[in-house]
Protein backbone atom coordinates (compact mmCIF):
# COMPACT_ATOMS: atom_id res chain seq x y z
CA UNK A 1 0.00 0.00 0.00
CA UNK A 2 1.02 3.17 -0.55
CA UNK A 3 2.14 5.33 2.10
CA UNK A 4 0.04 8.49 2.73
CA UNK A 5 2.42 11.47 4.52
CA UNK A 6 0.51 13.70 7.34
CA UNK A 7 -0.94 16.79 5.75
CA UNK A 8 1.00 19.67 7.90
CA UNK A 9 -0.40 23.23 8.21
CA UNK A 10 2.73 24.34 5.58
CA UNK A 11 0.41 22.29 2.96
CA UNK A 12 -3.05 24.14 3.40
CA UNK A 13 -3.25 27.80 2.48
CA UNK A 14 -6.33 28.68 4.79
CA UNK A 15 -6.52 31.84 3.87
CA UNK A 16 -6.70 30.71 0.07
CA UNK A 17 -9.89 28.23 1.21
CA UNK A 18 -11.74 30.89 3.00
CA UNK A 19 -11.64 33.34 -0.18
CA UNK A 20 -12.90 30.45 -2.24
CA UNK A 21 -15.87 30.14 0.37
CA UNK A 22 -16.63 33.60 0.19
CA UNK A 23 -16.60 33.54 -3.53
CA UNK A 24 -19.32 30.90 -3.40
CA UNK A 25 -21.34 32.30 -1.35
CA UNK A 26 -21.12 35.55 -3.30
CA UNK A 27 -21.80 33.48 -6.59
CA UNK A 28 -24.72 31.62 -4.74
CA UNK A 29 -26.40 34.46 -2.53
CA UNK A 30 -26.17 37.66 -5.45
CA UNK A 31 -25.34 35.83 -8.27
CA UNK A 32 -21.68 37.86 -9.51
CA UNK A 33 -18.72 35.21 -10.26
CA UNK A 34 -15.55 35.87 -9.18
CA UNK A 35 -14.55 32.62 -8.89
CA UNK A 36 -12.26 32.25 -12.00
CA UNK A 37 -10.69 35.45 -11.59
CA UNK A 38 -7.10 36.41 -10.36
CA UNK A 39 -6.19 34.80 -7.26
CA UNK A 40 -3.65 37.33 -6.18
CA UNK A 41 -6.21 40.41 -6.95
CA UNK A 42 -8.90 38.94 -5.29
CA UNK A 43 -6.72 38.12 -2.87
CA UNK A 44 -5.41 41.59 -2.75
CA UNK A 45 -8.69 43.07 -2.62
CA UNK A 46 -10.72 41.44 -0.38
CA UNK A 47 -7.72 41.51 2.75
CA UNK A 48 -8.01 45.43 1.76
CA UNK A 49 -11.43 45.03 2.51
CA UNK A 50 -11.09 43.00 5.90
CA UNK A 51 -8.73 45.77 7.61
CA UNK A 52 -10.83 48.47 6.53
CA UNK A 53 -13.67 46.97 7.91
CA UNK A 54 -12.00 46.07 11.29
CA UNK A 55 -13.15 42.05 10.79
CA UNK A 56 -11.39 39.77 12.40
CA UNK A 57 -11.33 37.26 9.65
CA UNK A 58 -12.51 36.05 6.08
CA UNK A 59 -15.15 34.11 7.58
CA UNK A 60 -16.85 36.64 9.51
CA UNK A 61 -16.66 38.39 5.93
CA UNK A 62 -18.53 35.77 4.38
CA UNK A 63 -21.15 35.42 7.25
CA UNK A 64 -21.69 39.27 7.15
CA UNK A 65 -21.94 39.16 3.14
CA UNK A 66 -24.26 37.09 3.05
CA UNK A 67 -26.58 39.05 6.02
CA UNK A 68 -26.02 42.42 5.08
CA UNK A 69 -26.47 43.77 1.50
CA UNK A 70 -25.06 47.17 1.76
CA UNK A 71 -21.48 46.03 2.73
CA UNK A 72 -22.10 43.06 0.12
CA UNK A 73 -22.24 46.51 -2.52
CA UNK A 74 -19.21 47.77 -1.11
CA UNK A 75 -17.16 45.09 -1.27
CA UNK A 76 -18.63 44.47 -4.65
CA UNK A 77 -17.01 47.67 -5.45
CA UNK A 78 -13.90 46.60 -4.20
CA UNK A 79 -14.19 43.04 -6.60
CA UNK A 80 -15.29 45.27 -9.44
CA UNK A 81 -12.11 46.95 -11.19
CA UNK A 82 -13.13 50.39 -12.20
CA UNK A 83 -10.02 52.34 -13.53
CA UNK A 84 -11.20 54.26 -16.61
CA UNK A 85 -10.86 57.96 -18.36
CA UNK A 86 -11.87 59.39 -21.52
CA UNK A 87 -9.71 58.34 -24.37
CA UNK A 88 -8.01 56.14 -22.42
CA UNK A 89 -4.77 55.10 -24.33
CA UNK A 90 -4.72 57.75 -27.02
CA UNK A 91 -2.94 56.39 -29.44
CA UNK A 92 -6.04 53.52 -29.56
CA UNK A 93 -8.55 55.98 -30.56
CA UNK A 94 -6.42 56.96 -33.38
CA UNK A 95 -6.14 53.63 -34.49
CA UNK A 96 -9.60 53.41 -34.57
CA UNK A 97 -10.13 56.31 -36.85
CA UNK A 98 -7.49 54.94 -39.01
CA UNK A 99 -8.06 51.31 -39.53
CA UNK A 100 -11.35 50.54 -38.47
CA UNK A 101 -13.27 53.59 -39.12
CA UNK A 102 -12.79 53.50 -43.19
CA UNK A 103 -14.54 50.30 -43.05
CA UNK A 104 -17.21 50.89 -40.66
CA UNK A 105 -18.14 53.40 -43.18
CA UNK A 106 -19.42 51.00 -45.37
CA UNK A 107 -22.13 49.52 -43.56
CA UNK A 108 -25.68 50.91 -43.22
CA UNK A 109 -25.78 50.01 -40.08
CA UNK A 110 -23.28 49.50 -36.96
CA UNK A 111 -23.50 47.80 -33.67
CA UNK A 112 -20.82 47.84 -30.97
CA UNK A 113 -20.46 46.13 -27.63
CA UNK A 114 -18.14 47.89 -24.66
CA UNK A 115 -18.13 45.24 -22.39
CA UNK A 116 -16.97 45.93 -18.89
CA UNK A 117 -17.89 49.59 -19.49
CA UNK A 118 -17.76 50.64 -15.75
CA UNK A 119 -18.46 54.46 -15.47
CA UNK A 120 -18.83 55.14 -18.81
CA UNK A 121 -15.76 57.64 -19.65
CA UNK A 122 -14.75 55.41 -22.95
CA UNK A 123 -18.42 54.76 -23.88
CA UNK A 124 -18.77 58.78 -24.36
CA UNK A 125 -15.02 58.31 -25.96
CA UNK A 126 -16.82 56.41 -28.83
CA UNK A 127 -19.82 58.14 -29.06
CA UNK A 128 -17.70 61.14 -29.75
CA UNK A 129 -15.58 59.79 -32.10
CA UNK A 130 -18.12 57.87 -34.20
CA UNK A 131 -20.22 61.48 -34.24
CA UNK A 132 -17.18 63.23 -35.47
CA UNK A 133 -16.56 60.40 -38.04
CA UNK A 134 -20.65 60.98 -39.26
CA UNK A 135 -21.13 57.27 -37.75
CA UNK A 136 -23.29 57.83 -34.39
CA UNK A 137 -27.00 58.59 -36.61
CA UNK A 138 -25.98 54.89 -37.73
CA UNK A 139 -24.76 53.00 -34.64
CA UNK A 140 -26.17 51.25 -31.61
CA UNK A 141 -23.53 51.26 -28.88
CA UNK A 142 -24.26 48.06 -26.00
CA UNK A 143 -22.64 49.32 -22.60
CA UNK A 144 -22.12 46.01 -20.18
CA UNK A 145 -20.99 45.79 -16.95
CA UNK A 146 -21.28 42.88 -14.16
CA UNK A 147 -21.92 46.38 -11.51
CA UNK A 148 -24.66 48.23 -11.48
CA UNK A 149 -23.53 50.95 -9.13
CA UNK A 150 -21.34 51.73 -12.06
CA UNK A 151 -23.74 51.19 -14.82
CA UNK A 152 -25.97 54.11 -13.24
CA UNK A 153 -23.29 56.37 -13.19
CA UNK A 154 -21.77 55.69 -16.87
CA UNK A 155 -25.88 56.01 -17.63
CA UNK A 156 -26.14 59.64 -15.95
CA UNK A 157 -22.92 60.90 -17.42
CA UNK A 158 -21.50 62.83 -14.86
CA UNK A 159 -18.23 63.65 -13.89
CA UNK A 160 -15.94 66.10 -12.02
CA UNK A 161 -14.59 68.94 -14.13
CA UNK A 162 -11.07 68.70 -12.98
CA UNK A 163 -10.94 65.25 -14.55
CA UNK A 164 -12.73 66.65 -17.82
CA UNK A 165 -9.76 69.20 -18.32
CA UNK A 166 -7.45 66.17 -17.97
CA UNK A 167 -9.33 63.98 -20.75
CA UNK A 168 -9.36 67.11 -23.24
CA UNK A 169 -5.46 66.34 -24.05
CA UNK A 170 -6.38 62.74 -24.34
CA UNK A 171 -9.19 63.89 -26.99
CA UNK A 172 -6.73 66.08 -28.72
CA UNK A 173 -4.08 62.85 -28.93
CA UNK A 174 -6.73 60.78 -30.29
CA UNK A 175 -7.42 62.89 -33.20
CA UNK A 176 -10.61 64.82 -32.23
CA UNK A 177 -11.37 67.45 -34.64
CA UNK A 178 -13.44 69.98 -32.37
CA UNK A 179 -13.01 70.58 -28.74
CA UNK A 180 -14.09 68.11 -26.06
CA UNK A 181 -16.41 70.78 -24.55
CA UNK A 182 -18.65 70.97 -27.64
CA UNK A 183 -19.88 67.76 -25.76
CA UNK A 184 -20.95 68.29 -22.26
CA UNK A 185 -22.67 70.97 -20.02
CA UNK A 186 -20.31 72.46 -17.16
CA UNK A 187 -22.31 72.87 -13.73
CA UNK A 188 -20.72 73.89 -10.70
CA UNK A 189 -17.85 71.38 -10.33
CA UNK A 190 -19.14 68.95 -12.24
CA UNK A 191 -19.82 68.18 -16.40
CA UNK A 192 -22.89 65.92 -17.53
CA UNK A 193 -22.59 64.74 -21.38
CA UNK A 194 -24.55 65.79 -23.85
CA UNK A 195 -27.85 64.05 -24.17
CA UNK A 196 -27.56 63.66 -28.05
CA UNK A 197 -24.28 61.13 -27.06
CA UNK A 198 -26.89 59.35 -25.16
CA UNK A 199 -29.46 58.91 -27.31
CA UNK A 200 -27.98 55.65 -29.20
CA UNK A 201 -26.97 53.82 -26.35
CA UNK A 202 -28.43 51.04 -24.12
CA UNK A 203 -26.96 50.41 -20.69
CA UNK A 204 -27.52 46.66 -19.57
CA UNK A 205 -26.01 44.79 -16.65
CA UNK A 206 -23.80 41.73 -18.12
CA UNK A 207 -21.61 38.95 -16.26
CA UNK A 208 -18.70 38.19 -19.02
CA UNK A 209 -18.57 34.81 -16.65
CA UNK A 210 -21.76 33.48 -16.90
CA UNK A 211 -23.67 35.49 -19.30
CA UNK A 212 -24.27 34.25 -22.92
CA UNK A 213 -23.15 36.51 -25.77
CA UNK A 214 -24.41 39.70 -27.75
CA UNK A 215 -25.14 38.46 -31.19
CA UNK A 216 -23.78 40.18 -34.44
CA UNK A 217 -21.68 42.64 -33.55
CA UNK A 218 -19.46 44.97 -35.81
CA UNK A 219 -17.36 45.74 -32.82
CA UNK A 220 -16.58 44.89 -29.72
CA UNK A 221 -14.19 46.71 -26.96
CA UNK A 222 -13.03 45.09 -23.92
CA UNK A 223 -10.17 46.71 -23.13
CA UNK A 224 -8.46 46.25 -19.34
CA UNK A 225 -10.86 43.49 -18.08
CA UNK A 226 -9.32 39.67 -19.30
CA UNK A 227 -6.13 40.85 -17.02
CA UNK A 228 -8.64 40.15 -14.16
CA UNK A 229 -9.37 36.83 -15.16
CA UNK A 230 -7.51 33.51 -15.08
CA UNK A 231 -6.66 31.83 -18.08
CA UNK A 232 -9.45 29.49 -18.40
CA UNK A 233 -11.91 32.56 -17.84
CA UNK A 234 -10.08 34.24 -20.39
CA UNK A 235 -10.77 31.74 -23.15
CA UNK A 236 -14.22 31.42 -22.52
CA UNK A 237 -14.96 34.97 -22.65
CA UNK A 238 -12.84 35.10 -26.10
CA UNK A 239 -15.28 32.37 -27.60
CA UNK A 240 -17.98 34.73 -26.31
CA UNK A 241 -16.55 37.37 -28.06
CA UNK A 242 -15.96 34.95 -31.46
CA UNK A 243 -19.24 33.80 -31.18
CA UNK A 244 -20.88 37.39 -30.79
CA UNK A 245 -19.20 39.00 -33.76
CA UNK A 246 -19.95 39.15 -37.29
CA UNK A 247 -18.02 37.58 -39.78
CA UNK A 248 -15.12 40.46 -40.10
CA UNK A 249 -15.82 42.28 -37.28
CA UNK A 250 -13.42 43.88 -34.99
CA UNK A 251 -12.38 43.13 -31.67
CA UNK A 252 -10.73 45.66 -29.47
CA UNK A 253 -8.34 44.17 -26.41
CA UNK A 254 -6.02 46.17 -23.67
CA UNK A 255 -2.68 46.42 -24.51
CA UNK A 256 -1.34 43.92 -22.22
CA UNK A 257 -3.92 41.22 -23.38
CA UNK A 258 -3.85 38.80 -25.99
CA UNK A 259 -5.62 35.84 -27.74
CA UNK A 260 -3.09 33.57 -27.08
CA UNK A 261 -3.87 30.22 -25.27
CA UNK A 262 -7.49 31.30 -25.69
CA UNK A 263 -7.98 29.20 -28.49
CA UNK A 264 -9.03 31.51 -30.86
CA UNK A 265 -6.11 32.98 -32.18
CA UNK A 266 -6.90 31.27 -35.73
CA UNK A 267 -9.88 33.19 -35.59
CA UNK A 268 -8.71 36.38 -36.25
CA UNK A 269 -6.60 38.35 -38.13
CA UNK A 270 -4.48 41.06 -36.74
CA UNK A 271 -4.68 44.36 -37.57
CA UNK A 272 -2.53 46.76 -35.12
CA UNK A 273 0.03 44.16 -32.61
CA UNK A 274 0.48 46.89 -29.80
CA UNK A 275 -2.82 48.17 -29.48
CA UNK A 276 -4.54 44.52 -29.53
CA UNK A 277 -6.85 45.25 -32.70
CA UNK A 278 -8.04 42.16 -34.28
CA UNK A 279 -10.39 41.08 -36.94
CA UNK A 280 -12.29 38.43 -37.17
CA UNK A 281 -11.82 36.03 -40.38
CA UNK A 282 -14.09 35.56 -43.32
CA UNK A 283 -15.45 31.96 -43.89
CA UNK A 284 -12.34 30.07 -45.51
CA UNK A 285 -12.10 28.66 -48.80
CA UNK A 286 -13.53 24.96 -48.71
CA UNK A 287 -10.30 22.82 -49.25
Amino acid sequence: MAEHLPITDEDIDVEDIEIRLLLEAIFQMYGYDFRSYSKASLRRRVLHRLTMSGLSSIMEMTDKVLRDRPFFVTLLNDLTVNVTEMYRDPEFYRAFREDVVPVLKTFPFIKIWHAGCSTGEEIYSMAILLEEEGLYDRAMIYATDIDKNVLAAAKKGIYSIEAVKQYGDNYRRAGGRHSLSDYFTARYDSVIMDQRLKRNIVFADHDLATDQVFGEMHVILCRNVLIYFDRALQGRVIRLFSESLDLGGYLCLGTKESLRFTGEEEAFDVINTSLRIFRKRQLQHLQ
